[in-house]
């Protein structure tokens, strides 16, 4: 289909994607020139249908971005006024005082919100500076110059068949041309792969460490509420071999955000992350506050945590990385939002700076340069070694040793650890099923916890059934003929959609099944596959979860 002829269009920058990052790209680049022609382009059915975030928001990028946004009614409506961290048993739990946390873990003037909410709210603020967003355009494809060069993107392609080819109702979509493109696509976004591997962008770094969050909303009894409060916890159910941890924040109209994130360099295949969150939330602790409530909402996606050593390059010719396509995340604060706001203005100020001497698609080193020197580099510096010493040494470990290094960096500006190398990806972290023990889990009960088809009815993912499936398996009998006898074929655990399938059925070889239509797009099994056997693609617009409040 390469000579498809289609319509194109003209921008000085097209953004990828209407997340913090794209978004404060597009607001910045309106501030410094209200004439430059601006595009954002999303995937979802609306901006924030596929936000999905903790969130604690550190407002620090907001309010250099704007600085007057109480007053323009942006929801950030719960501050924080408790701040706990727990280290939980079975049955009980030991807090840990604040004192002994660095500084750089206070919630003190931070917000609890949905940044679902704040993305829509900012796109707001963006079309009334004269930003062009479009919802429900996915960028299917890269346009490049004949130079290498990165030119444009292809959006809006609509109606191919399951076989790739196109219908009777086929749209070919529009090339979106910029001066620049931005992507701000956030975890292994596929445009970001492609240029990652097309420019080496990641010769010199770490390899990219993630993690698999998952998160649901409760509305829960009065007397079990109290907003402003944030619990982050670890330990139970997973114990401290594996490491991860957990969230509850409450919020405005009763209404509580639980979640668990579990770090994706897990060894044993027998390891399910969704039913770890469903036997969490039957710890007391968790349980006293969810009782008689009701979940209204499920969702998953993937987390950076590779940190500062494992950014790669972020700009490319023609263009810029933003937010999560570099890996933005703090992992011990367990935010990234500000990370990705101001990796949002950096990159509008380099490219406002190099459209206004004449340039275009060149490398903005300019953005690169800000990221690392700039409050991002800052931020993630001091936190380096938690993820990778928290690897080598347990969760304990992590915590005793992570503590003292981001104290010390706090005090002494230095590390005595230098820079701790991360190892192994995730996926090959993954060991042999028969090395480890299978793991029983406790069926759900239907209050506190839930089944996994159950719970994705509530991300509302919708896909057109008669598309190609976006979740290409580059050799599909490898699942049975490798990962099934190596590993129990892990992706009908790791997925936290059940998008996975082994089918066995009397008289008949084993089939592996692949259920796109209950995607949300966390893009774990991109990660964490074994035999790196499964890419995920951007499907056609408007597909995907209908996240309302995440």
């Amino acid at each position: 289909m390469s000579d498809i002829e289609r319509e194109t269009m003209e921008y000085d920058v097209v953004i990828v994607g209407a997340g913090p990052s794209g978004l404060s790209a597009a607001i910045r680049l309106k501030q410094l020139n209200a004439d430059l022609e601006v595009v954002v382009l999303e995937k979802g059915s609306e901006v924030g249908a596929h936000i999905l975030s903790g969130a604690v928001l550190d407002p620090s990028a907001l309010n250099k971005l704007i600085p007057d946004w109480k007053a323009k009614g942006a929801p950030l409506n719960t501050a924080v006024t408790e701040d706990n961290f727990y280290v939980l048993g079975e049955a009980g739990q030991l807090r840990l005082p604040n004192m002994v946390m660095p500084p750089l873990m206070s919630n003190h003037g931070n917000y609890i919100v949905s940044m679902g909410n704040v993305c829509r709210w900012l796109a707001e603020q963006a079309e009334e500076l004269g930003v062009e967003i479009f919802p429900g355009m996915s960028c299917s494809e890269l346009v490049f110059h004949e130079d290498g060069a990165v030119k444009g993107v292809v959006a809006g392609e609509f109606g191919k068949n399951a076989d790739g080819g196109p219908s009777d109702a086929y749209e070919p979509g529009m090339e979106l041309h910029g001066k620049y493109v931005f992507l701000s696509e956030g975890v292994r976004g596929s445009l970001s792969k492609q240029v990652i591997v097309k420019y080496n962008l990641d010769a010199d770094c770490d390899v990219p460490k993630f993690g698999l969050g998952m998160k649901e909303i409760w509305e829960v009894k009065p007397e079990h509420h109290n907003p402003g409060e944030v619990t982050h916890s670890m330990g139970w159910p997973m114990g401290f071999k594996q490491s991860g941890g957990s969230f509850m924040y409450h919020l405005e109209n009763n209404q509580v955000y639980v979640g668990f994130i579990i770090d994706l360099n897990y060894k044993n295949p027998h390891l399910f992350p969704y039913m770890e969150f469903q036997r969490f939330k039957h710890h007391p602790r968790i349980a006293k506050v969810l009782e008689g409530g009701k979940r209204v909402a499920y969702g998953a996606r993937a987390v950076t945590k590779g940190g500062f050593q494992s950014m790669p390059q972020a700009s490319f010719p023609g263009g810029a990385m933003l937010g999560c396509s570099v890996g933005l995340v703090n992992l011990p604060r367990i935010k990234g939002n500000h990370n990705a706001m101001y990796s949002g203005m950096a990159a509008a100020e380099a490219a406002y700076a190099a459209i206004t001497a004449g340039r275009s698609g060149d490398v903005l080193e300019s953005y690169d340069a800000e990221l690392r020197s700039g409050p991002v580099g800052k931020d993630l510096k001091t936190v380096r070694n938690v993820a990778p010493l928290t690897a080598r040494f347990g969760p304990l470990g992590g915590l005793v040793f992570g503590g003292f290094d981001m104290w010390f960096q706090s005090i002494f500006k230095f590390s005595l650890f230098g820079t701790v190398k991360h190892g192994k990806t995730d996926a090959q972290s993954t060991g042999k099923a028969g090395d480890h023990p299978i793991i029983d889990y406790p069926k759900p009960d239907g209050k506190l916890s839930f089944d996994r088809l159950t719970n994705v009815s509530f991300a509302m993912t919708n896909h057109e059934e008669s598309q190609p499936s976006h979740l290409h398996l580059t050799d599909p009998a490898l699942p049975i003929s490798v990962n099934l006898p190596q590993y129990a074929e892990p992706a009908q655990r790791y997925c936290p959609a059940g998008v996975y399938e082994v089918v066995e059925e009397d008289g008949k070889d084993a089939r592996f099944v692949v259920n796109f239509q209950n995607c949300v797009h966390c893009k774990t099994c991109d990660i964490k596959d074994p035999s790196q056997n499964i890419t995920w693609a951007t499907p056609q617009g408007g597909d995907g979860p209908n996240y309302p409040n995440m």
